[in-house]
């Protein structure tokens, strides 16, 4: 296992909003782990600041291709869900992003506004920061629901979140993915997040948020790969999950995550052989692979901060790339900073912007020449147009 100290700061994402929201009211400093009772403190004073207003937009994608949407709901009968078992056979949400012609489909929401208030409700996010379910759910993506895809076939990307995190977090990466022609499949961990609408309408809260310092966080990898690999295994066996399942290349798959979502891409390579190749973006491996069972290509991309991946590095047998980015923090490779930052809320030294620049180039060209076969010399070294982008190896 890796330290504590490591473990704890980069298992929680979408936790940070709600201690954004109070150290901007106060005008502490940003900690880099989730706070509580320091929340709590600070709400009322939060709350008494002028009322803001909160129009989240996530950047455009670059790519040639429009993204378009579909969210799908998968029922896995053969397993319980391993969280609350009470629930029955473990239910996912899972938003697909695809190739697709521009100007057709209607703009997609963020989330639905029972997701939105999950978060809202469990962050204790004062309404002064105008962070609303309403304008939370409206945050702008960029992504049209019904879009008519592009012909073809794609590569499938995988994207895992952060604990405590929705899938959507990771919606700028999955659009951009989308447009530069990737099927991507944004999967909802259920019980591990503020909260993921199912089938039947409901949208249950976080199972194992509480007590983070009690949780086993190999076991939380392990699930998120069975989660992964059944998803995989629906999207490409029929075309019965998915309306547009013939857009998949099932022979090129990659899988990418942020925080706990990276030890998950780690963890369901060594589980799952369909998975060409994998991205850890800044979070700890649980466990750290061992020699001989990742020797598919891999990316780890995470701050400068991160000192645990040196013995996952030295496991890793295939072709890889280790980057560190100044001045980024943990949520500079998701949405998070760029909303903290529209909503008014403290942000690292590098843009969110730029966050969020780094990681869709790096990312994208990575897959491209993994599972695309095009090499990209922003893989070969130091770039003058990335500065920030360091080569740890």
């Amino acid at each position: 296992m890796n330290t504590t100290s490591n473990r704890k700061r980069r298992i929680s994402a979408v936790a940070i909003l709600g201690l954004a929201a109070s150290v901007a009211a106060t005008g502490t400093g940003l900690a880099a782990t989730t706070l509580p009772s320091t929340v709590h403190a600070t709400t009322a004073t939060a709350a008494a600041a002028p009322t803001r207003s909160f129009q989240g937009t996530l950047p455009a994608p670059t790519g040639p291709y429009a993204a378009g949407e579909d969210v799908i709901h998968l029922t896995d009968a053969s397993r319980p869900d391993p969280w609350v078992p009470s629930s029955g056979p473990r239910q996912l949400a899972v938003t697909m992003v695809y190739p697709a012609v521009p100007g057709t489909g209607t703009p997609a929401p963020y989330m639905t506004l029972a997701e939105a208030a999950g978060i809202v409700q469990r962050q204790n996010v004062p309404a002064s920061s105008g962070v609303t379910p309403q304008t939370l759910s409206g945050v702008t993506t960029h992504a049209f629901d019904g879009a008519r895809p592009q012909r073809g076939k794609y590569p499938l990307v995988v994207l895992s979140p952060a604990y405590e995190d929705p899938r959507i977090t990771l919606t700028s990466l999955a659009t951009d993915l989308a447009s530069h022609g990737y099927v991507v499949a944004l999967v909802g961990h259920t019980y591990e997040d503020s909260g993921e609408t199912l089938a039947n309408g409901r949208t249950p809260p976080c199972a194992i948020c509480d007590h983070p310092e009690t949780l086993d966080f190999d076991s939380v990898a392990a699930s998120r790969a069975l989660d992964v690999s059944f998803v995989i295994d629906q999207l490409t066996h029929g075309t019965t999950a998915w309306r547009l399942a013939h857009l998949i290349d099932k022979h090129e798959i990659g899988m990418a995550g942020h925080s706990l979502g990276g030890a998950a891409a780690a963890a369901t390579m060594i589980a799952d052989p369909r998975v060409r190749a994998g991205v850890n973006m800044d979070g700890s491996f649980h466990p750290d692979p061992t020699p001989g069972q990742i020797n598919r290509p891999f990316l780890m991309l995470g701050t400068t901060a991160n000192t645990d991946w040196e013995h996952p590095w030295a496991a890793l047998g295939g072709y890889k790339k280790w980057l560190t980015v100044a001045g980024a923090d943990h949520f500079s490779f998701s949405d998070l900073d760029l909303l903290h930052e529209q909503a008014g809320f403290p942000t690292p030294p590098l843009s969110p912007e730029r966050g969020v620049v780094i990681t869709r180039e790096y990312v994208t060209a990575f897959f491209g020449q993994t599972l695309k076969g095009i090499h990209s010399p922003l893989l070969d070294g130091p770039s003058p147009n990335n500065p920030e982008v360091l080569f740890q190896h």
